[in-house]
């Protein structure tokens, strides 16, 4: 049983979880994920490791309401117990030294790219940070990702808040400025992942992503987080999470994306209807 120390709302169905975690919190690296499950019977929900604090033995995750199981774990409290959290799972990011790096964060995704931007400055790169947001309510973290960045670029989808436009339109820039850029990370939307994929292909700039494939066991038996890299079938829980982006068939990665969309829907409208919409 995993103790919820803290939990609050950071944005319109975006939550912050704190969890006592000591196993975890002890070997856990940026990259890397936890499966949690609420109770005995519920799904196994798979979650980026937000951030970590060995001294004091936890680890947060941020995750955005989507279906019943996050719904559900979003009306749990301070105080609450969750039947378990496996981790942490998933190769860590690989930290070079001495670099020029690009970090993109798009909505959610902006949460897993905060201890990579924290450990990529500890050893000595240059990072460039670039968040973006739907809109102003949905701004969360711009303090630590600046605490962690040399330079900070915001952008919202409406201009409410930073310069209007996507991560792209800031990265383009980024790049006909003529900066050195040795390598481009980005976490998000599979459409923005591909987005980034595809402008820094044609420049030859080295760029990880950070898959969110559907996932059950986590542990490379079941094979439902498969993915396509270099032509090649990966298992994201396994050989991932992170992978050259321009080897992964994000098309195919959508598409699978989608592939219970309607069963997830009226599986969250039957919860919904038997818990009064709760």
């Amino acid at each position: 049983m995993i103790k919820i120390i803290e939990k609050y709302k950071l944005g319109p169905g975006m939550n912050f979880a704190l969890l006592d975690a000591p196993l975890i919190a002890e070997s856990a690296e940026p990259g890397q994920f936890v499966i949690v499950t609420i109770d005995e019977k519920s799904e196994r929900i798979p979650l980026t490791i937000a951030d970590f604090d060995r001294e004091n033995k936890t680890i947060s995750i941020v995750f955005q309401e989507m279906g019943k199981g996050t719904h559900r774990l979003a009306n749990m409290q301070a105080g609450d117990f969750l039947y378990g959290v496996l981790g942490p799972q998933g190769n860590p990011s690989v930290i070079h030294e001495n670099k020029d790096v690009i970090i993109i964060g798009g909505g959610i995704g902006i949460a897993p790219v905060f201890p990579i931007a924290r450990k990529l400055t500890a050893h000595g790169n240059r990072v460039t940070s670039i968040i973006g947001y739907r809109n102003k309510d949905y701004v969360f973290w711009e303090d630590k990702m600046n605490a962690v960045s040399s330079s900070l670029l915001i952008a919202t989808n409406d201009g409410s808040y930073g310069e209007k436009g996507f991560v792209t339109d800031l990265l383009k820039k980024e790049i006909e400025s003529g900066k050195n850029i040795d390598e481009v990370i980005a976490i998000g939307p599979p459409i923005m992942m591909k987005a980034v994929s595809d402008m820094t292909r044609e420049h030859s700039i080295k760029t990880i992503v950070s898959l969110n494939s559907l996932m059950v066991c986590g542990m490379g038996m079941c094979g439902a987080c498969r993915v396509t890299v270099n032509n090649e079938i990966k298992f994201t829980c396994m050989d991932g999470p992170e992978f050259d982006a321009h080897q992964v068939d994000f098309n195919e990665l959508m598409q699978r994306l989608g592939t219970y969309k309607n069963d997830e829907q009226k599986c969250f409208e039957d919860w919904q209807e038997e818990n009064n919409g709760c």
